[in-house]
């Protein structure tokens, strides 16, 4: 019997937690299970598809064709994101600051932040997409094809963008602390990810919830969860 083990504390007592298939792009038509780490409390899928990315990722994923309609949600939603990035950018000093999107896709999010604050200067994507590649680069942002874990670069930047990032992962810790080491002294890290406590998780724990997006989600948090997460990304593996 294979021993299921947490991808953040490596503990061997998770229990199950619930079952949920892809409703959305039904690239695969089984059940997945997810369990719950009694130990750091996430919560986290099995099996984990890291090495089928180009099938549990369809050529039609919404992000890879981000922001291509200007609806009147979508302009909503900008006006939203504008006030969340003025907040956030408040809080960095400095006349010229460097932004950094993992996962951004053609740069969309990091449209938005040079709208918020003019002296967002230097943004740059790191993606897996290579279709976002010639658009993002249109747009003025550098653009590095790769995953997080295999960007190499001596620029650091004073604020880092993983928003709906760090449950696609199969080891957030080593995504934290690759983050960590790009980030500039003063600078900020904004993770934004679903938490599997919510209200409207309870309310579809049993059906298929939205926030397990099905096989794509690998480790989801809540807030405490989060707080672990990140205090094991600095100390127990920081050698």
């Amino acid at each position: 019997m294979t021993k299921i083990t947490c991808p953040i504390c490596a503990d061997g007592s998770a229990r199950h937690f619930a079952k949920a298939n892809d409703v959305e792009y039904f690239t695969s038509g089984r059940l997945f299970d997810f369990y719950r780490c009694d130990s750091c409390d996430i919560l986290f899928i099995y099996p984990m598809l890291s090495d089928r990315l180009n099938e549990i990722y369809p050529s039609n994923y919404y992000s890879f064709h981000a922001n291509a309609a200007d609806t009147l949600a979508l302009r909503f939603k900008k006006r939203l994101d504008d006030r969340a990035f003025q907040a956030i950018t408040k809080q960095l000093n400095g006349e010229r600051l460097s932004a950094l999107d993992v996962g951004g896709g053609i740069g969309w999010l990091l449209d938005g932040l040079k709208r918020a604050d003019s002296r967002i200067a230097d943004t740059t994507v790191v993606d897996i997409d290579a279709g976002a590649a010639d658009v993002a680069r249109a747009k003025g942002h550098n653009f590095h094809l790769t995953p997080i874990e295999g960007f190499e670069t001596e620029k650091t930047f004073d604020l880092i963008l993983m928003l709906n990032l760090i449950e696609h992962v199969p080891d957030p810790i080593q995504i934290l602390k690759k983050a960590k080491s790009l980030l500039s002294p003063g600078g900020l890290i904004w993770i934004k990810t679903p938490n599997y406590d919510s209200l409207d998780a309870r309310i579809f724990r049993y059906r298929s919830w939205g926030g397990y997006h099905t096989p794509r989600h690998f480790v989801l948090f809540t807030k405490p969860s989060t707080h672990f997460s990140w205090n094991v990304s600095r100390d127990s593996r920081s050698g």
